[in-house]
């Protein structure tokens, strides 16, 4: 596949959810990503999370565009146990192709450090992206993946 040109971020809107919730009916990155809301498929209960996330100051929600076109979406907030937290989402149309990499480095030059992101043992792909952006691994732990519907191994990153 061929690298975008540009890639860019800005603040999620309202008009970028409908794309956004589409993006995140792909089961086999449902999969992959693990640790999923139990009812990604339910686009009240998705609007109704956007809602509640876009209204908190605390918390920052960036819609990623490669070449003009919605791919994803990236997000930081605090978790009372780890932190500041990251995330991101990227349509698997769009995997391999440098995005991800290119996005978070852009969502990172404006974050505070430390920061720490939480990955599937077995997502190689996002695994891959955090090391290239600079997180190492600080522990493992186990969880609820309800994409799964099982309790899987994950990896806890840390950038300083």
């Amino acid at each position: 596949m061929v690298e975008p040109h540009v890639v860019t971020l800005r603040a999620t809107r309202a008009d970028d959810l409908d794309e956004l919730f589409r993006l995140r009916q792909d089961h086999d990155a449902i999969r992959m990503a693990a640790f999923t809301p139990d009812d990604f498929a339910d686009r009240a209960a998705f609007d109704a999370r956007m809602a509640r996330l876009l209204a908190d100051p605390s918390k920052r929600l960036v819609t990623i565009r490669a070449d003009g076109e919605i791919v994803g979406d990236a997000g930081r907030w605090t978790d009372p146990d780890d932190g500041p937290m990251i995330t991101y989402w990227i349509d698997r149309a769009h995997w391999s192709r440098g995005i991800a990499t290119r996005a978070m480095r852009l969502f990172l030059d404006t974050e505070r450090r430390p920061l720490r992101a939480r990955a599937a043992a077995d997502n190689a792909g996002s695994l891959a992206v955090l090391r290239k952006l600079g997180f190492t691994v600080v522990g493992q732990d186990r969880g609820y993946a309800a994409a799964r519907g099982v309790e899987i191994d994950e990896v806890v990153l840390e950038l300083r």
